[in-house]
């Protein structure tokens, strides 16, 4: 049965979060970073495409980073916003599986052997699912938002495929670019967030759970 919350509950609630820091600027640059490093990795852009050091590099940077997401996850569920607290949570931890999958010395790819491509597509194919859920939930949001989540959609889309075509260099070389051209968009919002630009982009977030 759920529990009758009086007004004075509902203002010390309200009062006790508002002195916890937003952490929706922390959450989309993370999301950002951790995008345009894995979608330069894939696109051979700057970073080498499937050598040792590159995806040691690579695994440890979205696996931190995957860790820092998943803690703006957590925040803006303390906020009580569940769309940007499942989308940065969600993420997080994707990005943090995908971080130790890379990194050579843990040996899951090798322990995978040559099926290692067909693994990694189908934990791409579960992602790019989420993602599609996550677009269709936070479609009255904020445009940008959907933008950035739209993206995340398709170049995940193409790297799904990619993988399960056995390392095709064509779909992932186009999956890392639209992971790139999602990354500038996350970083634009977090920009037009953090100048005060528009209000629009944190009350459009900001649907509390009913």
């Amino acid at each position: 049965m759920a529990r009758y919350t009086t007004p004075d509950e509902h203002l010390a609630d309200a009062d006790e979060t508002r002195g916890v820091a937003n952490p929706i600027p922390l959450g989309l640059c993370v999301l950002a970073f951790t995008t345009a490093i894995l979608g330069a990795y894939y696109a051979g852009f700057i970073i080498p495409y499937q050598t040792t050091g590159s995806r040691m590099a690579v695994g440890a940077i979205i696996f931190i980073g995957g860790i820092v997401q998943l803690l703006a996850g957590m925040w803006e569920f303390r906020r009580n916003n569940t769309i940007a607290a499942t989308v940065f949570a969600s993420y997080g931890g994707f990005l943090a599986a995908l971080g130790l999958v890379f990194m050579p010395g843990i040996n899951i790819t090798g322990l995978l052997g040559g099926a290692s491509h067909l693994a990694l597509g189908l934990f791409f194919l579960c992602w790019t699912i989420l993602s599609a859920v996550l677009l269709v939930g936070s479609i009255r949001t904020n445009r940008l938002f959907v933008s950035i989540l739209g993206l995340l959609f398709v170049s995940y889309l193409f790297l799904t495929i990619g993988q399960l075509a056995r390392d095709n260099r064509i779909l992932l070389g186009i999956g890392g670019w639209l992971g790139i051209l999602c990354a500038l968009a996350a970083w634009y919002a977090a920009m037009v967030y953090m100048t005060g630009g528009t209000r629009n982009l944190q009350e459009s977030l900001h649907m509390p759970a009913r």
